[in-house]
This record gives structure tokens, sequence and C-alpha cells, in this order.
């Protein structure tokens, strides 16, 4: 990894420090050790010289040729906080949420109306459950509820999805009176 200062450098500005005018800083993870290399500045550099050519960064896929991809923002294992307070607002829809975190985390945070079934407990409690319903499955964060659904989708559960965020998420954009731990 390269580190370009120039001239803008906020410890030139403040007058503190050591600056890099003029030197290249190496580091090297693999031996924790730090170089030093000393650069001249060209008057003919294109970038830095007396008559800069180039002002600003190219599209790099641009410029290879390369078709940008498109980003998808959709997971189809996920759904977000938002889909999950429209199925606990509309039981027609028919989806149920469950809550995989521990009790004693339940405890400090919940959404009214979803039930527990705790992660540590779903491999033995797992027939609880229809494997003909849709599921989503709320943990802290979304990690534990993802592995919750690859494990229910392993034992025949053709609909369940992770809520992407978990209860942080719900509390940051559906209700703040939802603790944050």
């Amino acid at each position: 990894m390269y580190v370009v200062v120039k001239n803008e450098d906020p410890q030139l500005a403040a007058e503190i420090g050591d600056p890099l005018v003029g030197r290249l800083l190496l580091f090297d993870a693999l031996s924790t050790e730090f170089n030093e290399v000393k650069i001249e500045r060209r008057t003919d550099c294109p970038v830095c010289g007396d008559h800069p050519t180039i002002k600003e960064l190219i599209d790099y896929e641009v410029f290879c040729g390369i078709e940008p991809t498109p980003v998808d923002n959709g997971n189809p294992d996920e759904v977000t906080v938002q889909d999950m307070k429209k199925a606990l607002d509309d039981p027609k829809l028919g989806i149920n949420v469950v809550d995989v975190r521990e009790s004693f985390e339940y405890e400090i945070a919940k959404v009214d109306g979803v039930p527990l079934l705790p992660m540590s407990e779903l491999q033995s409690r797992f027939t609880e459950l229809d494997p003909n319903t849709q599921y989503y499955l709320l943990c802290k964060v979304g990690a534990r509820s993802h592995s919750a659904m690859e494990f229910l989708r392993e034992q025949g559960f053709k609909y369940v999805k992770n809520v992407k965020g978990g209860i942080n998420a719900w509390s940051t954009e559906i209700d703040r009176n939802v603790p944050r731990y």
C-alpha cells in the first residue's frame, strides 16, 4: 500500500511532527518493519510537477473497459426490519417472527409479540415450528439468526428468512424505546 502525501498535509499546516514531504514510508506487515525511501520531486510530473495535467482520479473500471456490475442490495435470504414490522402489523400475511437470542438478552430488549426460541435450544426444539410456515428470524445483529435460518433449511424449512441488522436495527429504525446493548 502506498500513501501519497501532498503539500496540503495537516502536519504541514499545523507545523507538528515530521511530514513525509520528499519521502515514502513503507511498512512490511509480515516483519513489522518500516522503511523510508527518499523521493525527489520531478518538475515534469503530470500529477505534482510545476504544470500538472492530471488533476483528478479516473474511473478505473471505465478506463479498463470493465462493465460496472449492478449493486444488488437485495439478499433473498434477508428481510429488513421494515418487512418484519409489516409482518407483525398484519397477521393475515401469515409470517411468524421468532427471536433466537438467549433468554438473558431477551430480558434486556424484546419486540412485543415476538416469541423466544433461543439458538442454544433450537436443535432440540425446532419440531415445535411448522416447516410449511413462513418465519422471520431475529437476533441481535443478524449473524445468529442467519445460522438458525441455515439450520432450519437443513431440516426442511423452505420459508425462513433472516432479519438484517437484528434487534439493533429494530431499535434504531423502528422503535427507539427498545434498548440497544
